[in-house]
């Protein structure tokens, strides 16, 4: 086993637990061994096959696991179906009380040393962060779960470094959170690491920072490299409780390999219903490509699509940028009063900290809406608040759009001067509205 102990700490284990039972050597060696191969293994200078440890904790009453481990045999699948559980909890939008499972999960792991149990318990903690809008503890629990799986091969370390992407992504550290995804496809395609479960999660991940900084091709091709990647299951929640279930009584009669198979599933399941949430934001990009197309009715076909995928899978602070775009496309097809009640309604799930350049983008419809509705006064009001937003996010070309429809607002009402103040603001950012400074695309998925 690679989780085996070093043969002296082997050694001193099977000398305590021989004279907790009051063997002699010769006792716990017969028939198979000799005394002297005993004495040899409990002073550590032997490194005993798995036939011999067998032997030894079969006469010792003990599971080989825990003789070779120092863990009771049930501990890691224990742990496992506690994981289960905590991320159902979190699945089913119970955040905090799954940040607690994970939590005393966590210790357990640590305290026998356990690194994979260690790692997802990390990443759970990170996911119950980013729901609950913590974005530096969540980007510290993602950084510690890579650290944990520091020498796994990089689609297991995948989901953590995609946690910390939308940790940054979430914070508006737009440009970091690109790289950081755009390397790890990288990584995956041009070493011939085609993982469809981590590339659909990158890719995913990816169209979010995209679209915000502009890259709306870069953004339309990973969702359409999304959508092809896709696992189909028709109900990912049922087949994983049965999993669950499973692992139950394979643990109740004493089955722990099967037990930990059954679990290992189910917990692959609960992953997928984390990735309806990414699904969910490629549905919104292909909203978002009709309605640049001009199929308005198609694109608010996907995007309620995307809105009600998002809800189910507890995921508002994502849903608020497929609202945003929805209330575009319901104020071009004339529904205005009902795209101001869903910007409204997005706002108030949002702040400055947390979802600024969501914010950003529903205050600058609004204001749009009003200025239809010919109140320039409230139009005002929504852009100078966009303004603010899209300034500490550093959202050049986004600013430079927004300066510019303050601008023709502030000309229209007659303060001229005021007017050439945000023109020169927007000017100074240089960035055209929808370009980026993006260096080369990843490379792509063999598909």
């Amino acid at each position: 086993m690679s989780d085996r102990d070093d043969p002296v700490t082997i050694g001193r284990r099977v000398q305590q637990l021989r004279g907790e039972r009051g063997l002699t050597q010769r006792q716990l060696a017969e028939p198979a061994y000799t005394p002297a191969y005993i004495s040899t293994l409990e002073a550590g200078r032997v490194r005993p096959s798995e036939e011999a440890l067998r032997h030894i904790a079969e006469r010792l009453g003990v599971e080989y696991e825990e003789l070779v481990t120092g863990r009771p045999a049930r501990l890691a699948t224990d742990l496992r179906l506690g994981l289960t559980g905590a991320q159902r909890t979190l699945a089913a939008g119970e955040a905090e009380r799954a940040a607690e499972q994970y939590a005393a999960l966590l210790a357990e792991a640590e305290l026998h040393e356990l690194a994979d149990v260690e790692a997802a318990a990390l990443l759970g903690l990170g996911e119950c962060a980013i729901d609950t809008g913590e974005l530096g503890a969540a980007r510290t629990y993602f950084e510690r779960s890579e650290q944990t799986l520091a020498d796994a091969p990089l689609p297991a370390r995948v989901p953590a470094l995609r946690g910390r992407a939308v940790s940054h992504y979430l914070a508006g550290e737009l440009r970091y959170a690109v790289y950081l995804l755009e390397s790890a496809l990288d990584e995956l395609n041009r070493g011939g690491l085609h993982d469809p479960d981590a590339l659909l999660l990158l890719y995913a991940s990816i169209i979010g920072p995209y679209m915000d900084m502009g890259a709306h091709a870069r953004a339309a091709q990973a969702a359409e490299f999304a959508l092809a990647l896709a696992p189909q299951s028709a109900d990912p929640a049922l087949v994983a409780r049965m999993h669950r279930s499973v692992a139950r009584t394979l643990l109740a009669e004493g089955r722990i390999a099967e037990a930990d198979a059954s679990l290992a599933k189910a917990a692959e399941l609960y992953r997928s219903l984390q990735l309806r949430t990414e699904l969910a934001n490629c549905h919104w990009m292909r909203g978002y490509v009709c309605a640049q197309n001009g199929e308005l009715e198609r694109a608010e076909d996907e995007l309620r699509l995307a809105l009600k995928m998002l809800a189910e899978g507890r995921a508002a602070l994502y849903g608020s940028q497929a609202a945003v775009e929805l209330a575009d496309v319901l104020h071009r097809r004339g529904k205005s009063g009902e795209a101001a009640e869903l910007l409204r309604d997005t706002l108030s799930d949002l702040s400055p900290e947390r979802g600024a350049l969501h914010s950003a983008a529903a205050h600058r419809l609004l204001g749009i809406i009003a200025e239809d509705a010919r109140d320039t006064e409230t139009a005002e009001e929504h852009y100078v608040r966009a303004l603010s937003l899209l300034e500490r996010a550093g959202a050049a070309g986004d600013l430079a759009d927004l300066c510019r429809l303050l601008g023709d607002l502030l000309r229209r009402t007659g303060r001229v001067e005021a007017a050439l103040d945000a023109y020169r603001t927007g000017l100074g950012h240089r960035t055209a509205p929808g370009t980026t400074t993006l260096g080369p695309a990843p490379a792509q998925p063999p598909l």
